[in-house]
């Protein structure tokens, strides 16, 4: 048996975190130089809503293929600190929304947004939240609340982080990928994580299905000890500074789910909500959000499911006089990996707001 080359992988990595470092250099220059402050009144609309998913205490471990999406509850509270130093109207997202019909804009503003339902969001977030009395808007997949969503993404990690090689069937076909260097984990979590992520959902449960059987990991453990409970949800409902929004039942990729059952998962989503915690759902997520995980026919269906917003991860800022779709509105995502409130600041100003293409992940090569 001969192991494939890891150099490829490396060199990507490698090349990946160098674009990386490039990108928050200029970033850096953009608010030293003052370019971002002196195009933000034609760059930055009439504010931002930002996306965070888990805040909690930094974690050990050299493989962490989610790193981006996590942030430490102190650096939220320095996140709310410089928001307010720096002159931004943190506002629930209905006022948000209601702003950005306005045509003056006086004071930007920044809307705090979460999504997963993770359970550190209570244990991590919310009191952070709640001592600096910060309204903020939280989106739950309630099928994992009731315990039947599908926590994929983090039983594959788990695969991956656990085994040297691994063996599933892609396209028919047996097929075997070595995971012992941590580069060779790496590239084969986001090769897999982007071909899972591609599949109808039947068929993405039947293979997440036979990939944890074979290597004992508990698909349904993962998914309940990472959600919050209804108990949680009744907390939160209570909370005049929390607004509630749906994210669907099982949290599909709704670019493959055929129209009615996308349909069923809005309005399921929003229902069980409503009749759960006795408070208006009006607010919706995409799930994943980012482009190729939904499209127009998503963005009418969220209309017919009766909500009156639908947030993307799109990056952009909102803008006034009613020039944003209220069913497809833009966040920017932090990226949990950096910790620079320099580069934060420029984000917020609008100046980055294109998006940049998203890399196809390389397959790893195959052991026969």
């Amino acid at each position: 048996m001969v192991r494939p080359d890891s150099r490829p992988a490396a060199r990507g990595r490698q090349l990946q975190f160098q674009r990386s470092r490039l990108a928050n250099i200029g970033l850096e220059l953009a608010y030293f130089s003052g370019a971002a402050r002196l195009t933000e009144s034609r760059t930055g609309g009439a504010g931002v809503i930002l996306k965070f998913e888990h805040v909690r205490p930094r974690r050990d471990g050299r493989f962490q293929p989610l790193k981006s999406y996590e942030i430490t509850p102190q650096f939220l509270e320095t996140v709310i600190l410089a928001l307010r130093k720096w002159g931004f109207d943190i506002l629930p997202i209905d006022d948000a929304i209601e702003r950005a019909q306005r045509t003056s804009i006086e004071r930007r503003f920044v809307c705090l947004t979460f999504d997963g339902g993770h359970r550190d969001f209570m244990t991590s977030a919310y009191p952070v939240l709640s001592k600096h009395r910060v309204p903020f808007a939280l989106y739950i997949p309630t099928g994992f609340v009731d315990g039947i969503g599908k926590a994929w993404w983090l039983a594959l990690e788990q695969v991956i982080a656990r085994n040297a090689r691994i063996g599933l069937v892609i396209d028919r076909a047996e097929r075997h990928f070595n995971a012992s260097s941590l580069a060779d984990k790496y590239q084969l979590y986001d090769f897999l994580h982007g071909w899972l992520h591609s599949l109808a959902p039947t068929d993405l449960a039947a293979a997440i299905g036979d990939l944890c059987g074979r290597y004992g990991v508990d698909l349904d453990a993962v998914s309940r000890d990472t959600t919050l409970t209804w108990p949680d949800l009744a907390i939160l409902a209570r909370d005049p500074q929390a607004t509630l929004g749906s994210a669907t039942v099982n949290y599909p990729n709704l670019a493959h789910t055929k129209g009615s059952l996308a349909l069923r998962e809005m309005t399921m989503g929003r229902t069980v909500l409503e009749t759960a915690l006795d408070h208006p759902c009006r607010h919706f997520a995409y799930p994943f959000g980012e482009q190729g995980s939904f499209g127009p026919r998503d963005l009418r269906l969220a209309r017919e499911a009766g909500f009156v917003s639908a947030v993307t991860t799109h990056p952009g800022v909102i803008r006034p006089d009613g020039q944003s779709n209220l069913m497809a509105l833009p966040r920017i995502a932090w990226d949990g990996r950096g910790q620079s409130l320099r580069v934060l600041r420029v984000l917020l100003s609008g100046i980055t707001a294109r998006a940049e293409p998203k890399p196809t992940p390389e397959a790893p090569a195959s052991y026969t």
